[in-house]
C-alpha cells in the first residue's frame, strides 16, 4: 500500500460504528438512511466500510462517484443528489437508480434516455421550502409531478427538500410538516402514492431525536454525521459517534527556528489577502508537503494540540512545532484532523493520497 504524502487515512472501522449508529437511532422514528459518499468521493474504503450497516441507499452528487460505486459492486440502490446537466443524461440513467429533480425538462429528457434503454429511472421531485437552493417553488409541486408522471419510463418515487446548505434554514415542524402537506396535495391531485419522503440531510438529526420531526419523514441523506461524527447545525459530536475517523498526513520539509513576523514591508499574499501575524518571538517552523492546492489550513486542526497551523502557500503548510509533544525532524509526519470542507478538499485532490488508516493508529 503506498503510504507516500500527503495522504488522507481513512479508519474504516470507526466510520462503520458510526453508520450503524446512526442507523438505529434513524430506524427509531421510522427514517431510512441514504448514506451520502461525496465528502469522501465515493473511496472504495468508505464504500466498504458502509456495507452491512442497515443503510438503504448509496448516495453522492457526482457521476464519476457513482460510476465508481458501480465498479466496486454493490447491490445497494443508488441516488443522484444533484441534477444532471443535458450530457449527463444517459449515464444518469445507466449509473443511478433515482435522481433528485427539480426540472421537467431534465425529467423529460430523463424519460428519452430511459425509454432507450429500455428501462425505468426513479425521480424524486424536490421542492423548496425556504433554503433557497434547489426545488420547485411549492405552487408549481402539483403541475411538476403530474407531468413527470406522465413521462414514460419515469417513475416518480416521492418528494424531498433540501436544508441548512445554501441559505442555512434549519429544518423544523413547519418546514416539514409543509413538505409533507406538499406531499399529500401532489398525491391528491395526482393519485400517484409518492410514498417516499426525503426530508433532508444530517441537519435533520437533530429535530428527528426530538420526536418533533413528522412521522411521514422516511428518508435522510446522511453524509457527514456517518463520515465525521458531526451535528451539522454546530459542528457539536453527534451521540454514540467518534470524530476520530479521518486524519490528514503531512511530511515536514522543512524545519528551522524562525522569527514569527516577516521582516520587510508588507502588502498582498499570493492570495491577494493582507495577512497579520502574532509575535511570538522565535519560534520551530515547520514546513510540510500541503498546500492551498489540496486544502485551506483554517479546515486543518492539529491532532498534537500543541502544533499550530500557521498558514499556507499552495504549495507549502507551515506549522508552529515549538510545543510538539514529539520530537520532530525532517521526514516526520505530522497529522491534522479536517472539517468538513477540509475532508471534501483533500478526498478531491488528486495530488493526496487515500487509503486506509495504518494497522497502528487503530
Amino acid at each position: 500500500m503506498n503510504r507516500s504524502t500527503p495522504r488522507l487515512e481513512i479508519f474504516a472501522d470507526r466510520i462503520r460504528d458510526n453508520a450503524r449508529a446512526i442507523v438505529t437511532q434513524c430506524a427509531k422514528h421510522g427514517v431510512q438512511v441514504a448514506a451520502v459518499t461525496k465528502v469522501l468521493h465515493a473511496h472504495p474504503v468508505l464504500l466498504q466500510a458502509l456495507e452491512d450497516t442497515g443503510i438503504t441507499m448509496l448516495a453522492d452528487s457526482r457521476l464519476q462517484n457513482l460510476r465508481q460505486i458501480a465498479e466496486c459492486g454493490t447491490s445497494l440502490p443508488t441516488m443522484l443528489l444533484r441534477a444532471p446537466g443535458r450530457h449527463d443524461i444517459d449515464d444518469t440513467v445507466q449509473l443511478a437508480d433515482i435522481s433528485l429533480n427539480s426540472s421537467l425538462t431534465t425529467m423529460t429528457a430523463l424519460s428519452e434516455a430511459a425509454v432507450r434503454a429500455g428501462t425505468h429511472h426513479g425521480v424524486i421531485v424536490m421542492v423548496d421550502v425556504g433554503d433557497l437552493r434547489e426545488g420547485v417553488w411549492p405552487d408549481h409541486l402539483v403541475d411538476v409531478v403530474s407531468s413527470a408522471a406522465a413521462l414514460p419510463g419515469i417513475d416518480v418515487k416521492g418528494v424531498g427538500t433540501n436544508l441548512a446548505c445554501y441559505g442555512g434554514v434549519q429544518p423544523s415542524v413547519e418546514n416539514m410538516t409543509r413538505l409533507v402537506q406538499l406531499r399529500d396535495m401532489a398525491r391528491a391531485a395526482t393519485g400517484l402514492e409518492l410514498g417516499l419522503i426525503s426530508g433532508g440531510n444530517s441537519a435533520n438529526l437533530p429535530l428527528m431525536m426530538s420526536g418533533a420531526m413528522p412521522s411521514e419523514i422516511n428518508n435522510l441523506r446522511i453524509g457527514e454525521a456517518i463520515i465525521l461524527g458531526r451535528n451539522t447545525l454546530d459542528r457539536s459530536p453527534w451521540p454514540q459517534t467518534r470524530q476520530d475517523t479521518v486524519e490528514v498526513v503531512a511530511e515536514i520539509i522543512e524545519l528551522e527556528r524562525k522569527p514569527s513576523i516577516p521582516l520587510g514591508r508588507t502588502g498582498e499574499d499570493a492570495f491577494g489577502q493582507h495577512v497579520t501575524f502574532t509575535d511570538r518571538g522565535i519560534r520551530l517552523r515547520a514546513i510540510c508537503n500541503l498546500g492551498r492546492q489540496d486544502v485551506n489550513p483554517s479546515d486543518l486542526a492539529p491532532v498534537d494540540p500543541g502544533n499550530i497551523v500557521l498558514g499556507a502557500s499552495s504549495d507549502h503548510l507551515i506549522v508552529d512545532m515549538t510545543d510538539s509533544s514529539e520530537s520532530v525532524e525532517i521526514g516526520t509526519e505530522v497529522r491534522f484532523w479536517p472539517t468538513y470542507a477540509g475532508l471534501l478538499a483533500t478526498a478531491t485532490s488528486s495530488a493526496v493520497w487515500k487509503a486506509a488508516a495504518t494497522p497502528h493508529r487503530l
